[in-house]
């Protein structure tokens, strides 16, 4: 154990004291990365078609490459779903996260690479360690076990050697051998597709290891929580695991669930880390102990743009480089990967709280979207479900608005629907649930927590009184021009009011 604990000491100080020089010298960093990426794909067909070989700035970079939507990259992936290779990236491309769903498709599949895995993903994981040991040097976190709380699908094939499924399953089917001695439960049940029973054995099995950190998305981490306290007959998590010190989330908004962890774990020891990753890439990290900002991580092989969010929706926004923004101005994300993704549009945004060194805070999406649950609800979804629903009910749509519910002592999570009707159908219930069906088709993440009501309860479904966002609006002197009604929230704050200020139809 000693000699564990001075390797790990000098890893510490070793990627602390690199960090320290990506904050020293940001700028720097990038650009040295972004002409790495462009000469390690010079010679892709991506490469190719848009003359890396000729880029020698940022400058040029801009001209001779055009901002990218899944969409527009979306024929290339799936020539290499199939087993192309040398396409977008120079070196193989076997594995796919299945990520949320698009205007056009039910989901997409976002190529990840050695180098995204190694370089990106995994160098993630080691730097938010590194950097709570830094903050905790007391911490003795490396000599319990890791729960790792993954994703709700398996791993699939496409073709011969292709492979997809959540990011988090493809992270553990590849996770070197030192993480997986240390991580629970057994791959075996932690890859299970379904949740109920999946649920079920990682209680019955973490239960008996010595837990000291705990890494996934809030609501299915809180309901397997709460699993575990029911077996072991407690309402105290640190019965069971008497070392847990560390949390560590992402994905969605923490701070519905942080109350119900600070309740089932009543210690002033444990401790709460963000950390921003995604299918695309892994971007930040809370480096500060108490404080809920995030470090832009510069060195992952990700080159950022940044696109103020005001300029999202023009035809051909004008992007900025990391040395061009401002302070608490809120910008859409732009990426270059080390997996083949060439000025993405992430769809998510920003607001930089500090740029020396840089940190961000994640300000939403740039569409109208609700992920209260991981559920990944984005506008096109609920537009396209409530027009079917319509259509097979008969009925006629002035105005919509939707928000979550959060949990609630041992009740699921759910939407909860304002609906101002011109057409009433003749049956809510019946319009509710095709409208709850038509949104599992659609997206698979929706579907996913809607599975067994384990995450998400069916919708409810509100009507509201004719003229109600029309008095909303007028009440805000937002009538006419640009301003609109808010379709989705990832916060209840306009539900709430239009629901205790407005009338509702009975």
């Amino acid at each position: 154990m000693e000699i564990i604990n001075s390797v790990f000491s000098w890893f510490i100080k070793k990627r602390i004291h690199q960090m320290e020089l990506f904050m020293k010298y940001p700028i720097n960093v990038q650009h040295e990365l972004l002409y790495k990426l462009l000469l390690e794909a010079k010679n892709t067909e991506w490469g190719k078609q848009h003359d890396y070989q000729n880029i020698n700035n940022y400058h040029d970079f801009i001209n001779k490459v055009p901002l990218q939507s899944y969409e527009d990259i979306e024929p290339y992936v799936s020539r290499i779903k199939q087993g192309e290779q040398n396409i977008l990236w120079h070196s193989e491309i076997k594995w796919f996260a299945k990520s949320s769903g698009t205007a056009t498709g039910k989901s997409k599949f976002i190529p990840v690479s050695r180098e995204s895995l190694e370089n990106c993903h995994y160098k993630g994981g080691k730097d938010l360690l590194a950097i709570y040991h830094h903050n905790h040097p007391n911490s003795k976190l490396i000599l319990g076990k890791t729960l790792v709380v993954g994703g709700s699908s398996k791993l699939n094939q496409f073709n011969g050697d292709s492979y997809f499924g959540d990011l988090s399953a493809i992270i553990m089917k590849n996770f070197p051998f030192w993480v997986e001695i240390r991580r629970v439960p057994e791959l075996a049940i932690a890859l299970m597709e379904e949740w109920e029973e999946k649920i079920e054995k990682m209680a019955i099995s973490t239960s008996k290891e010595d837990v000291s950190n705990i890494s996934g998305v809030p609501s299915w981490t809180l309901i397997l929580l709460k699993r575990i306290l029911e077996l072991n007959k407690t309402d105290n998590l640190l019965d069971v695991w008497p070392n847990l010190e560390l949390y560590m989330h992402g994905g969605i908004n923490f701070s519905p669930y942080q109350a119900q962890f600070e309740k089932i774990i009543p210690s002033t020891n444990m401790n709460y880390y963000e950390n921003y990753n995604a299918s695309e890439g892994y971007f930040g990290i809370q480096d500060q102990s108490k404080i809920k900002e995030m470090l832009l991580m510069l060195d992952y092989g990700i080159f950022y743009e940044f696109i103020p969010v005001e300029h999202s929706e023009e035809n051909n926004p004008k992007t900025y480089p990391l040395e061009e923004v401002e302070l608490n101005k809120i910008y859409e994300m732009v990426i270059s990967t080390n997996a083949g993704l060439w000025r993405y549009r992430l769809g998510d945004t920003v607001q930089f709280t500090s740029i020396a060194p840089f940190r961000i805070k994640v300000a939403g999406r740039t569409k109208h979207f609700i992920n209260a649950f991981g559920e990944e609800l984005m506008i096109h979804n609920a537009e396209k479900a409530i027009a079917v629903a319509c259509e097979k009910t008969d009925a006629i749509i002035n105005e919509f608005t939707a928000a979550p519910v959060y949990f609630e002592s041992k009740k699921s999570g759910k939407h909860q629907w304002l609906i101002e009707f011109e057409k009433t159908p003749d049956n809510l219930s019946h319009f509710t649930a095709i409208l709850d069906e038509e949104l599992k088709s659609l997206n698979s993440d929706y579907e996913a927590k809607r599975h067994k009501d384990m995450i998400l309860s069916p919708p409810e479904l509100i009507p509201i009184a004719k003229g109600t966002f029309h008095q909303w609006l007028k009440s805000k002197n937002k009538l006419g021009g640009q301003h609109k009604i808010p379709r989705l929230s990832n916060n209840r704050s306009f539900v709430e009011e239009m629901l205790q200020l407005l009338p509702i139809s009975q």
